[in-house]
Formats: C-alpha cells, structure tokens, sequence
C-alpha cells in the first residue's frame, strides 16, 4: 500500500432535520488501497460518500485532493477532482448502447462538430479490450449492444469501466455485490484488486464482512454518524468491527428461537407456471421458518409470487389450514392469510415519496376506515406502536420513507404486513443490503413473529448462513424445480450447494 494519501477530509459534519447524519467525522484515502467502511445503517457512511461526491454539501468541514483545499459542489466537480461513485442501485438508460453510454454528457465531435461516433465505437472496443469484458456472450452486438440487455453485474463492471476511462483516482463502491451471484461478485472483488494494483484508491461500503476482509487495506467504522475507529484490515476481525459498529457484542449472529411445530399451515401441491417453474411440492407449520436456497435463476422467487397471487399458475394447488384455496389476484391472497415482502423493497415494498404512516397505514386501510371517514388517531396510534416495538429509528412517522436507512425501510415493510396478522409470512431477501446490527433485528422479529404458534414464515436467502442459521427445514430448487428437502439436522452448505448446482441428484 502506498503511504500517499489523495483524499482527505476534516472535521466534516451534516445535519438533516431532526438527525445529525455526520458529526466531526474525519477520512482518508490513499493511492493504492481498499478502504473499506463499515456501520449499521443511518451511521452515515453514505452521507459521507455523497459529501465526497458532491450529491451534499457539509455543514462544516474541509475536503483535501493531494494536500490541496477543495470546494466540491456537485457530482460535476467531483468528477473534475479524479473523484467517481458506484451507487448500490445503478442509475443507466436502458435503450442506450454501451459506448453511448460510456461517451453520455462528454460527446466527441468532429471538425464538423458532428458526433465523431468513429472516435466512440473504437475507444469503447479498445477499452473493453483492454479491460477483458469485450469477451461478454451478452455483447451479442459488441459495443453497439443495448444496457437492457445486460445484467446488474455487467452495468456495475461498466460503471468501472467509466471509472477508469476519466482516470478517476477515487473509486467509491457502495454495496456493489448485494444484488449480484457470487460467481460475479468474485469477478468484480478480483477487478477492485486490479484497480487498487493499478494505484487507484477503492473506498468501499460493504455489509458482507468476509468480502471486507478479503480485499481492505483499511477499515474504518462509523456508528451514529461518527468515526469510531480506523485500523489495518490485519489488526481487526470480524467481531472486532461488528462490536465497534454495534457499540456491544452480538451473541449470537442467528438467534433462533426453539419454537415447537404445530399444524400445518400451507401445502403447495404440483404448482406450475409453464417455462418458468414445475412440480412444486412444499409445506408450512406453525412456528416453523421454512427456506428456500438455490442460485440466482432457479424459480425461488418466481414461486413466491405465483403464491402470492403477483404471477399466474398454469396447473397446481394451494391448500391453506388444509382448504383449497384459489389465489388468481393479490387480494386472494392477503384474504388467505399470505402476504409477501418483495426481494427489492424500494421499488414494490414502499412508496418512497410518501411517510412512514401511509406506508404502514396503505394496506391497512379498512381498518382506519369506517362511518364514511378516515379515523386519523386509530391508524397514527397502530403505526406509532409499530414504530416503537419495531425500533425503526425515525424522528416521526411523518417523514418520507426514503429518509430511512435500508434496515429500517425493511421494518416498515414488515409493520405495514404485522398489522394485517396474516399467518403466512412470505420474506424475499429479507436482509439484502442491510447491516449486521440491523439483520440481527429481523431475526429477532422473525422469532416474535411466530412464537405464538399461530404463524410460519417462508424466508428466501441466497446468504447461506442465513439460511442455516435460521431455518428449520430448507427446499433446494435448481432450474425450475424443487430438487430435494433437508432437515436441520443435515443442514451442510456443501450440500446445499451440490443439490442447487445440479451436481447431485436427489434419491427417487
């Protein structure tokens, strides 16, 4: 590592109307490192990055690039200092090509000040050339080929790839291996190591602590928007920073409660949605959590939803309490006592522009309504007891839920479904993309909700320890199809593994 830093900040602090996001937080970066953040969510890691970038502008606090005081008013200059940032959700133009893409607001123009798209195409070609990725099978028309057509791992590699091309010297990453399988998540670790070798410094967020810990030069840990501690990846381990961000020790990182197994809850008998998935056979009891494992591809989350009245089925049944039950509409569903948390709760678990209320209020409705008005006080009081026994932390619930950091933008999605009491409780990736803190959480709430002995939860996860930790029996699905069930009792990753890769076959 080389012991020359480029980016400095002082004494930065941000204030948002009832948080104090930031406060004296001081950061650097050198030529040649990972640095790598960690902290719950709201710690304000990404407040910081934004500051960096130019998105926020600090309250109080100096920016240095090579030693020299610098103004960063917008992501423009940001770009201007050596500085650019890949955001966990990449923002692109589906219908735009990967070398317009590339070239987009910084078009070359010819004598005749006519886009000199000769220049685009084959810098865009010698770029991916030089960078390995022109090999893509998805670049079925090279350069020309369309975003749409590529995956979240590829936009995120050419995101880099933009990096590299304005020799940006400062390459923030913010959770960029939450959404992608670990096949790609190895390709994009190995290229942040080439970047690094390359001299560049990586400052990157991560909640995945074995990534952290595979490629950082340095750690620092942030906790309710200060800087507790930065060190050498070398001199701290895994519990050393999950304390430092938690301010106490987690006793166990999969608190799984011994509820006993009563009835069943849900059968799905030879479900089937022609192309996409087939004889699904599966069961539910109370006070049971059920997973399902498999890789990205294999129909988990495409089975969920048919259950959950969000797709069609082509054949099959679904017995709820040992009653057939026809689900063909959401409102099927939620009638039946089923409800789902999406996998991507920004984009169909909340209405970001809206409060915290109307998110819980929204589904919840028929309850506040009745005598022909909207009964204000009943749905503030349901919400408010929401808030607390879930600890979202938030100044009020009447603030946007865009506000939230993601674990607590999780529990509102959960508050929201808790108030209607359903008895099944269908969890889509229920920790993506949130922290260990945050995650231990959801655990502990998962345990509460079905210790009554009234509920079960379906939980897919493609973290295995997850899974593991947390599950009672887990269903491996591969290519469409519920290949074997296994018991906690002969839970092995590896084994899990082999029966989602296809590498073994289940018996009969």
């Amino acid at each position: 590592m080389v012991e020359n830093v480029f980016l400095e900040l002082r004494n930065i602090s941000k204030a948002f109307p009832g948080v104090m996001a930031l406060n004296n937080v001081s950061f650097s970066a050198q030529h040649g490192e990972v640095h790598a953040l960690c902290g719950e969510n709201g710690a304000g890691k990404s407040t910081l990055m934004k500051i960096i970038n130019g998105i926020h502008k600090a309250d109080s606090g100096e920016i240095f690039i090579e030693g020299k005081p610098v103004i960063i008013q917008n992501p423009v200059d940001a770009r201007k200092h050596g500085i650019a940032m890949i955001f966990q959700e990449c923002t692109f133009v589906p219908e735009m090509s990967i070398a317009e893409s590339l070239f987009l607001g910084d078009l070359p123009v010819d004598g005749f000040r006519r886009v000199d798209w000769r220049f685009i195409y084959k810098t865009t070609e010698e770029l991916l050339h030089s960078e390995g990725l022109l090999d893509n099978p998805r670049l079925v028309d090279g350069v020309r080929t369309k975003l749409k057509y590529l995956t979240i791992a590829d936009i995120q590699m050419f995101e880099i790839l933009k990096a590299i091309h304005k020799d940006s010297q400062v390459i923030i990453m913010d959770e960029p291996t939450s959404s992608i399988a670990k096949k790609e998540a190895d390709d994009l670790l190995r290229k942040v190591i080439d970047l690094k070798n390359r001299g560049k410094s990586i400052i990157y967020i991560s909640h995945k602590m074995e990534e952290i810990f595979r490629i950082a030069d340095r750690i620092t840990v942030f906790r309710d928007g200060k800087v507790v501690g930065t060190d050498t990846a070398d001199h701290l381990n895994i519990n050393k920073v999950i304390t430092m961000m938690v301010g106490r020790e987690l006793s166990n990182d999969y608190p799984k409660a011994e509820i006993p197994i009563g009835e069943e809850l849900l059968r799905v008998k030879d479900l089937k949605r022609t192309g996409v998935f087939s004889g699904i056979n599966f069961a539910l009891h109370t006070g049971e959590i059920v997973g399902f494992a498999g890789l990205v591809g294999a129909g988990r989350t495409e089975v969920v939803r048919a259950i959950s009245g969000l797709d069609p089925i082509d054949g099959g049944s679904i017995f709820v309490r040992g009653k057939e039950t026809s689900i063909k509409k959401v409102s099927d569903s939620i009638g039946s006592g089923i409800v789902m948390c999406s996998e991507d709760r920004r984009r169909y678990g909340l209405v970001l522009i809206r409060s915290i209320r109307e998110n819980i209020g929204l589904p919840n409705l028929d309850r506040y309504i009745y005598g022909g008005h909207l009964h204000h006080k009943k749905e503030f009081d349901e919400v408010q007891n929401q808030v607390g026994s879930l600890k979202i932390k938030t100044p009020s619930v009447e603030i946007p839920a865009a506000n939230l950091s993601g674990g607590n933008q999780q529990k509102v999605v959960l508050a929201k479904w808790i108030i209607k009491d359903p008895s099944v409780l269908i969890l889509d990736e229920p920790t993506r993309g949130i922290d260990i803190g945050a995650k231990y959480e959801i655990y502990k709430l998962m345990n509460e909700i079905i210790k009554d002995g009234k509920k079960g939860i379906v939980m897919i996860s493609s973290e295995m320890p997850e899974l593991l930790g947390m599950c009672d029996r887990i269903y491996v699905m591969c290519k469409g199809t519920i290949v074997v069930e296994i018991k906690r009792e002969q839970f092995s990753q590896e084994l899990i593994m082999q029966y989602a890769t296809g590498s073994l076959k289940a018996a009969g």
